[in-house]
């Protein structure tokens, strides 16, 4: 348990002195301080597995295949791990201009590769010794960014008090992705914190404090799933894996001086065990001889949280390290980042595929469905409803991942309907509404976290030119309320409805002088609309809007938004704004041909892409995507 080393600082100091240590203690602490004594957690005499027992794996049968992060797929391909067909296609993008260096590099560095983020922010555990949480929590909120392009952030909670253990309760890595694997996966921290004992507990009530396991209902639909984790025994293919994969959980011997540990690479100088721990080796440098890690004692230990331990050192490579790959993530992680009929689901051999619903005629709504690897061809699936008057909203739920539809009526009311996973079939969730939504309109449709879980929020344009907002708690009565109407003399209106950061509700319509303008929602100040900026021109559409990626350093901060709408000419504008920036509203291109409106848009788990579908004007849809060369032409898929 946390507490005080008998050494002090300075103490320490003079021992790396004395031992020519290659690193530094904590440049905070002053030479008088004893050095604080952060949690462990690594359960004495734990099952790990041995690296020698766990031996070489098959790299090429485990990851030799492309991914959907385009620069993991380069790297297999620099490892041979790919197919001649796969590798190819990696060797045509090398001579588009993309270098592709050929074996292992010298150094990896999950903190920023390729000039983006990939890791959530240091954690803390203390005071409980739930060190082995924290790593495979990490390691699935990691492989969840590196996979599929997105923030998800886990809670340590779910799987530790799962496991009904007590703040003092050591554990393993492996115990940890042995329980989120067999009970559905790792849920965020809205649906069950990580928490710890009330202050001034004594020490012996603390370690035996445990918080009772009580998650949120809908737990089902906000869980990151993920498969078998692998265990790496070799330490060139840990190496291998770092940086064809991702991160890898680790486990090793503490000494009194690891608490210390500020800048440079560690290795032992004392004689004095005081357990084990467990961290999240997140890169390697060859040429310091050490692996970089992610501790979880807060960002006031080693360098902002981040250490490095030499090769070999305090057993950290007697232990077989523990990778992970193919994550499916939850649709509460992807909420902010698809609007309109199209949305990523978890579902298909990637778990990322494409889901879309279009209009069909004779007032039929049409599923449409992409598998997320190669072919990438648009298949049907079911259809259902009869009364559809335009285009409908798609999303998943946290209903375990059902998926949800909503869409105008050809009588002016909101429809909505569902796809309940769990038996495979379509269900008629009512009618409700306003009598004069505006026919043809697609709603604004998303799933808030207000209440848990959290409520459907709606907004529709109606036939006078205004905007109606409606939501339903997500429980009995499972009834649907008007939350009233606001602005005035939108000419079009559909999906882009985002709920930010912040907890406002944020939305942009298209006015009668082919401008647009963006409205927002400030809970605390009454529940009331309030018109905000106005940008662009000759707008002949409702825009869609989603928050993306970009901008986002890390999970709590708000990523640009993107917005794409068509004008006369039947081409469309994509604009953005840099919300973490505060840059306003700029035009970032022109593209397409023939389109009627924008029916969908979303960023997934394709290199960052953003991927938007079009009605065009012989009612057919068309597929766009945005990757770093700008805009291409997809796919039409039809009759819509």
């Amino acid at each position: 348990m946390p507490g005080e080393s008998v050494q002090t600082a300075g103490e320490l100091r003079a021992q790396l002195v004395a031992r020519g240590a290659r690193w530094s203690v904590s440049e905070h602490l002053a030479d008088g301080e004893r050095v604080p004594r952060p949690s462990l957690g690594l359960e004495p005499g734990v099952n790990l597995t041995p690296a020698a027992e766990a031996g070489t794996v098959d790299l090429r049968a485990l990851v030799g295949h492309p991914s959907g992060n385009p620069h993991l797929t380069r790297r297999r391909a620099a490892h041979g791990l790919l197919t001649d067909v796969d590798a190819a296609a990696a060797g045509a993008e090398a001579e588009a201009g993309v270098a592709v260096p050929a074996g292992r590099p010298v150094a990896v560095d999950w903190r920023s590769r390729w000039g983006w983020p990939w890791l959530t922010k240091v954690k803390d555990q203390n005071p409980c010794g739930s060190c082995w949480a924290f790593g495979a929590a990490g390691l699935v909120e990691s492989m969840a960014r590196i996979e599929h392009d997105v923030w998800a952030r886990r809670s340590e909670g779910d799987v530790h008090d799962g496991l009904k253990c007590t703040c003092g309760q050591g554990g393993n890595p492996e115990t940890a992705l042995d329980w989120i694997r067999a009970n559905g996966g790792l849920a965020d921290p809205d649906c069950w914190p990580y928490s710890t004992p009330p202050a001034g507990l004594p020490a012996e009530r603390r370690d035996a404090w445990r918080a009772e396991y009580t998650p949120s209902w809908d737990r089902s639909g906000r869980t990151v799933r993920i498969t078998d984790y692998v265990r790496l025994g070799d330490v060139e293919q840990q190496k291998a894996w770092l940086d064809t994969v991702g991160p890898l959980t680790a486990c090793f011997d503490v000494y009194d001086d690891f608490f210390g540990l500020g800048a440079g690479v560690y290795h032992r100088t004392s004689d004095r065990l005081a357990g084990g721990h467990c961290v999240l080796v997140v890169g390697y440098d060859d040429a310091a001889g050490c692996w970089l890690f992610k501790n979880s004692w807060g960002t006031g230990y080693h360098v902002g949280g981040y250490g490095r331990i030499a090769y070999g050192e305090v057993n950290i490579d007697y232990w077989a390290k523990c990778g992970l790959r193919g994550t499916n993530i939850d649709p509460w992680s992807k909420r902010r980042l698809h609007a309109g009929s199209v949305y990523e689901s978890g579902n298909g051999r990637a778990h990322r595929n494409f889901e879309m619903a279009a209009a069909a005629g004779g007032g039929r709504i049409q599923h449409w469905w992409r598998e997320g690897d190669a072919p990438f061809a648009w298949s049907r699936g079911a259809s259902f409803a009869g009364d559809a008057g335009g285009q409908p909203a798609f999303t998943g739920s946290t209903y375990n991942r059902n998926m949800e539809s909503l869409h105008v009526t050809t009588g002016g009311r909101l429809r909505h309907w569902y796809y309940e996973q769990s038996v495979g079939v379509w269900r008629d969730g009512g009618a409700f509404g306003p009598g004069d939504a505006a026919l043809g309109s697609t709603p604004g449709f998303i799933q808030s976290d207000y209440g848990k879980p959290g409520n459907f929020e709606v907004v529709v344009r109606t036939a006078d030119g205004r905007l109606n907002h409606w939501w339903r708690i997500n429980g009995a009565p499972w009834t649907w309320n008007d939350g009233g109407r606001f602005a005035s003399g939108i000419a079009h209106y559909g999906p882009a409805l985002v709920q930010t950061r912040s907890r406002h509700l944020d939305l942009v319509a298209a006015r009668t002088d082919g401008t647009m303008q963006l409205w927002w929602r400030d809970d605390p100040n009454g529940f009331v609309w309030r018109p905000g900026e106005v940008f662009g021109a000759g707008i002949t559409s409702a825009p869609c809007m989603v928050e993306s990626q970009y901008g986002a350093a890390d999970e709590d901060t708000a990523g640009n938004y993107e917005l794409c709408a068509a004008r006369a000419d039947g081409r469309v504008e994509h604009w953005w704004r840099g919300n973490a920036s505060g840059t306003g509203w700029a035009r970032g291109a022109v593209f397409g041909h023939d389109v009627l409106g924008v029916t969908g848009m979303l960023q997934g788990s394709f290199g960052f892409n953003l991927e938007v579908v079009v009605l065009r004007t012989d009612r057919l849809l068309q597929h766009y995507w945005r990757d770093g060369a700008g805009w291409h032409e997809g796919p039409v898929i039809g009759p819509a």
